[in-house]
């Protein structure tokens, strides 16, 4: 390609467009500047220096141009017949523009010098322009241009190769500045590299969008032929009515036992399926909300056992304690069966009408469902109680898991204007049962969540109010559904976390735990026969004592509930299996007796190995500054420790085992108490001078915090300061103040049997306390006894050692 050097020329303004060396384009002269500068190279030497307009002259009066330009050759210029002036041009090379030249004429002049451009030659340069060339076949073979692809065979030099980018139209302008600026040969190719990937990855995204689509409608198409074609065919075989239908769902409203707000409802949606086209999608949401409707059982319920001796047979046979839920139960059945004998039922009814009232009169909604929140640690057995309910009542059994339900809408249900949309689970529970009056558990209310899909506690309040609850509405339903009658049951682990005004709509019974004689009831009653059973045993192959019960219990299990209990017998029972089948095989030497497999307490520890727990109070209590405490946590009750010493140092306290600010705030009273009050307790002289007191709760990796500790605490720093051991059979509970009066605690059931449990005989407990105890069982009273205490001076006689 000839080129001709020169240090000035003529500078010709590129408004819309850029020219690269190699690129023959006819220019359109539109502007002063431009014919200026045509006319002075055909008067001179046939150059121009082409460079690209950044922007035009603004408030500052100057334009911007790029800062590298084409020397281009001009081959042609003449006067087209629309009266505008046009010139063919031909790019020769870069050449980086520099500062105006004076000169006469209305050209603009100005001094150049040719551009190098490295890397031309390199062996990168040659395998980019290889790329290149097959990325843009691919391109032009998609478009069809195969006559293009043929003449970019013919550019041999890399650089030339990149400068091919300029013909591409949908190259913006901004790109080709940038393609024109850069000498770099290799950078150039890269980022010519990269921009036909890029047109290359969206050419074939839109081809996939485009076939996609085509075989979508070809489908529709066939799919709304075949079904022309099929019901053409039923019509004639007469299974179809010509109204698509409708006339089964008016078949079905015939027999429907729903309210009538409910059948004009249903009434005016079959309407509308007639209305509308079965290819519109409306006609599916409409038959999918009808469905529903009509699944719903309208009408039925189940008659309720009302024998009051008959029902509590059954409560007890299922399970052994957990007296105040079953005389609940019975209570609750005694009512209804008296309403219905004296038909008051009837008659409130009948008021209701002459008063213009709907739905169930305010007598009938305080007897026709009941809502008991079953409050009380894992493994007791409130799930199961729900069963049992249901059991004696004759109904069917519901149970609606929420532990982790974060969406409102799994309450209430979606409104049809959602894709997808389906009822919510109370709705779902009542069509499950297949009556109006289920006993429907709601487990594990306490473990419900709230985020930014709404609240779903808040939208049990509707459902848990008997006041509310009989024209409660789903949300997909969009109907009045009667809740009235249906037996709500709630579990919870922990009622501080049940939200208060869902807490205030529920009767709440609490289940604080079996004591050590019923969990033997309920192994050799319950759990025995059903661990048998799951491991292929029977009651004559394997015989376990009441002692081992026990022993099992003691040592091999501390909980509230039984569920440790029930796997430690499940790993007794394998290993009896596993026995007893190898006894079976041919030609073994383990030949078990033709007799059961009996196992009393000493051959516990052969089945379940070293004994899990024991009792370590004495050992713990036997130095002085440790003190026994009892707890409530979210499993039961339980005992925990509180240590105290002191050492040589500035004076504080410090406080450590993960408290609470409450438990913290505790500790601070107690060390308070006993300072103010060192001459009352006998203290020695200077027990407080650079002296630093530490209190730990042991167990530091699980969370502690409430006021019930601050007894024991003040107790533990007294005992430390006195240097008097406290009795290893005394535990104590209860708040302190800094006058020392002890004040009043709550879960004191589950702190006596946790008590229990770990083998202490003696419990201090705040005076106003003592009420309380009547909820103690019997016999868990009788083998304890209880001191109760109004001032920290009693609860220091009864544990301190005289």
């Amino acid at each position: 390609m000839a080129t001709l050097d020169t240090s000035t020329l003529p500078l010709v303004p590129l408004n819309a467009g850029v020219v690269l060396p190699g690129m023959i384009v006819t220019l359109a002269l539109e502007t002063p500047e431009a014919q200026a500068g045509v006319d002075a190279a055909t008067g001179s030497h046939n150059l121009v220096v082409l460079v690209p307009r950044l922007s035009d002259a603004g408030e500052t009066g100057t334009a911007t141009y790029a800062r590298v330009g084409t020397v281009a050759l001009v081959e042609n210029a003449a006067e087209m017949p629309g009266g505008y002036r046009a010139a063919m041009v031909r790019g020769l090379h870069r050449a980086v523009i520099g500062a105006g030249v004076a000169s006469t004429g209305n050209a603009l002049w100005v001094s150049l010098e040719r551009a190098e451009e490295p890397n031309g030659d390199t062996q990168r340069s040659a395998d980019l322009a290889r790329e290149y060339r097959v990325v843009v076949e691919s391109i032009l073979e998609q478009r069809g241009a195969r006559r293009f692809a043929e003449l970019l065979h013919g550019v041999t030099e890399s650089g030339a190769v990149a400068d091919t980018a300029g013909y591409w139209p949908e190259l913006s302008i901004e790109r080709k500045v940038e393609l024109l600026e850069t000498l770099d040969v290799e950078l150039r190719l890269e980022k010519v590299v990269r921009w036909v990937r890029d047109m290359l990855g969206e050419l074939q995204l839109k081809e996939r969008i485009r076939s996609d689509v085509a075989d979508g409608m070809e489908k529709t198409q066939r799919e709304f032929l075949l079904r022309q074609q099929m019901a053409a065919i039923r019509k004639e075989l007469g299974e179809l009515d010509e109204n698509g239908g409708s006339d089964d769902y008016r078949k079905k409203l015939e027999t429907l036992a729903a309210p009538d707000a409910v059948r004009s409802t249903v009434e005016k949606e079959i309407d509308r399926l007639e209305r509308t086209s079965d290819q519109s999608p409306e006609s599916g949401w409409i038959r999918t909300w009808l469905d529903t409707i009509f699944e719903l059982p309208w009408g039925h319920q189940s008659d309720d056992r009302l024998e009051v001796s008959a029902a509590r047979s059954v409560l007890d046979a299922d399970h052994t304690g957990l007296d105040d839920v079953k005389d609940r139960i019975v209570e609750y059945l005694a009512v209804r069966k008296l309403r219905d004998e004296r038909g008051l039922d009837a008659l409130d009814q009948v008021d209701d009408n002459v008063s213009g009232l709907s739905g169930p009169s305010a007598s009938r909604r305080g007897t026709g469902g009941m809502i008991l929140s079953l409050v009380g640690p894992p493994g007791v057995g409130k799930t199961s109680l729900g069963e049992s309910v249901a059991r004696a009542m004759g109904r069917r059994f519901v149970r609606v898991a929420l532990g982790g339900v974060r969406d409102e809408a799994e309450i209430r249900g979606h409104r049809r204007t959602y894709v997808g949309a389906m009822p919510g689970r109370i709705v779902r529970a009542l069509k499950e049962a297949g009556t109006m009056n289920p006993v429907v558990l709601l487990d594990e209310v306490d473990k419900l969540g709230a985020d930014w899909r709404g609240d779903p506690s808040s939208a049990l309040l509707e459902v848990l109010d008997p006041a509310q609850n009989h024209t409660f509405r789903d949300h997909y339903l969009d109907v009045d559904l009667d809740l009235s009658n249906v037996l709500f049951l709630a579990t919870a682990n922990m009622a501080e976390q049940i939200p208060g005004a869902l807490l205030d709509r529920m009767e709440v019974v609490h289940l604080d735990g079996y004591t050590e004689d019923e969990k033997v009831a309920i192994a050799r009653d319950h759990l025995l026969a059903r661990q048998l059973r799951a491991n292929g045993l029977t009651a004559s192959e394997v015989v376990i004592s009441d002692d081992a019960m026990r022993t099992i219990v003691t040592d091999y299990t501390r909980e509230a509930g039984v569920r440790s209990l029930e796997r430690q017998l499940g790993k007794l029972l394998r290993k009896a299996a596993t026995k007893l089948a190898a006894s079976q095989e041919p030609g073994t030497t383990d030949v078990v007796s033709t007799g059961p497999i009996v196992v009393n307490p000493d051959g516990v520890r052969t089945y379940l190995g070293r004994a899990r727990y024991f009792s370590e109070v004495a050992e713990r209590t036997s130095v002085p500054g440790v003190a026994t405490g009892l707890a409530v946590t979210g499993a039961g009750g339980d005992v925990l420790f509180v240590e105290a010493t002191a050492m040589s140092g500035d004076s504080g306290l410090t406080i450590t085992g993960q408290l609470g600010d409450v438990m913290k705030e505790s500790a601070e009273i107690a060390l308070s108490y006993v300072r103010s009050h060192a001459a009352a307790l006998d203290l020695p002289a200077g027990a407080f001078e650079k002296r630093r007191f530490h209190v730990h709760v042991p167990a530091g990796a699980i969370p502690k915090d409430g006021p019930s500790a601050g007894v024991t605490m003040t107790t533990a720093l007294v005992s430390l300061l006195t240097d008097r051991a406290i009795r290893p059979e005394v535990g104590m509970t209860g708040e302190i103040t800094l006058q020392g009066k002890v004040l009043p605690i709550g879960g004191v059931k589950q702190k006596v049997l946790a008590a229990h449990r770990a083998g202490l005989t003696e419990v201090i407990l705040p005076a106003r306390n003592g009420p309380d105890l009547d909820d103690v069982p019997e016999a868990v009273r009788e083998q304890m006894t209880f001191h109760l205490a109004s001032d920290i001076s009693e609860v220091l006689a009864h544990a301190l050692v005289a």
